[in-house]
């Protein structure tokens, strides 16, 4: 099996790039780093358009995961400046459009997040992203209908990310507090269930968004 993956640096990327791996599978990944695995790796930013210009020709992949994104600040939507929007956007949504543009593949899974759909207080830049994605993966399932798409909540995994989430002190934002407490997988717990739910997704709509926690 071919599988793509970006953000293969860290987190459940690196983690879902090695189990492929040890599974024998031909692995390809983007980062901004480099990573110590035996892959063909692009070094680039995705949030830099004219980088991503350089995956092209890559063949066909069975497995694409569109794991890359940031997060930014918690703070109050009416406190957050569009550019801070617009980094995120860049970054987790508008990136994907460009690889979905210059990649061949069966099955197109986004990592997206629960917080694409409950609105919570503090999350606006990164729900925003997220709700945009999960209609952008909806939208490519009605016009590369070859490729079988979904955008996937993974759950909360203890990532860089989380952390920086969790570090915080504000109590203004219950979401936060509900972390702290709410069951947390590691990235490589997370990456062997992800692996055994993508092959779930093809019996759910091209399209369709999922949140892991609540699949049979």
């Amino acid at each position: 099996m071919r599988v793509f993956i970006t953000g293969v640096s860290s987190g459940i990327g690196f983690e879902l790039a090695k189990l492929y791996l040890e599974k024998g599978d031909e692995v390809v990944g983007v980062s901004r780093r480099e990573v110590e695995l035996p892959i063909k790796h692009f070094k680039l930013d995705i949030s830099n358009f004219r980088e991503v210009a350089k995956l092209e020709n890559l063949g066909n992949f069975d497995l694409a995961i569109l794991n890359a994104g940031i997060l930014n600040r918690i703070d109050s939507l009416s406190k957050t400046t569009f550019e801070e929007i617009e980094e995120v956007m860049k970054v987790n949504v508008w990136a994907n459009k460009e690889i979905i543009d210059r990649i061949d593949a069966k099955q197109i899974v986004a990592i997206s997040s629960g917080a694409s759909v409950n609105g919570n207080k503090g999350w606006g830049s990164y729900s925003l992203s997220k709700a945009t994605l999960n209609m952008l993966i909806k939208l490519y399932a009605t016009e590369k209908v070859d490729t079988h798409f979904t955008s996937l909540a993974p759950g909360v995994i203890e990532t860089p990310m989380l952390n920086s989430v969790l570090d915080s002190d504000e109590v203004e934002f219950p979401s936060i507090r509900y972390l702290k407490d709410v069951q947390k997988f590691s990235p490589k717990e997370s990456a062997q269930i992800l692996s055994k739910t993508f092959p779930k997704l093809l019996k759910y709509s091209s399209g369709s968004f999922l949140d892991i926690r609540e699949m049979n």
